[in-house]
């Protein structure tokens, strides 16, 4: 099960400098109210990934990732749903926790979202100065839909 906070990241220059970064492009073979099916290609490695709510909250989901060839993904991307992701990640660490920052390209260029995966939905964390509002659960920010552009 994936435990996850979402927030904006309303000045990039604010955050500090990651312990790495990474090219992600992830497109959707299915994705509505039960389940998102998506392929992701994270620099040179490739990963099919099923996630399912378990509540209406937005916090937490099921969640299946198995890593796949990346020229099976690269072929499956052809299959999916109109529309693909692409993003910088950045993995920062604040008070022992890693932070995952995106930072996304066009046609949402000027989007950044930070997130931080949870060991248990109502585990306390000191927010890092330089996130901003909580979007967790709003379907706004979810990345299966920023396709619909």
């Amino acid at each position: 099960m994936e435990i996850e906070r979402k927030f904006l990241v309303p000045d990039l220059s604010a955050v500090p400098t990651p312990e790495r970064t990474s090219h992600i492009v992830q497109a959707y073979l299915r994705a509505d109210s039960r389940a998102v099916v998506r392929i992701r290609i994270l620099d040179e490695q490739a990963f099919l990934c099923v996630k399912s709510p378990t509540d209406t909250s937005g916090l937490s989901r099921d969640e299946y990732e198995y890593p796949i060839p990346l020229e099976d993904a690269k072929a499956m991307m052809s299959l999916c749903l109109p529309g693909e992701i692409e993003k910088q990640r950045m993995l920062i660490r604040h008070e022992g926790l890693c932070w995952e920052v995106d930072v996304f390209s066009s046609p949402h260029e000027g989007l950044v979202i930070a997130e931080i995966e949870l060991s248990y939905p109502d585990q306390q964390i000191n927010l890092p100065p330089w996130v901003g509002k909580e979007v967790t659960g709003d379907p706004q920010y979810y990345n299966a839909n920023l396709i619909h552009v």
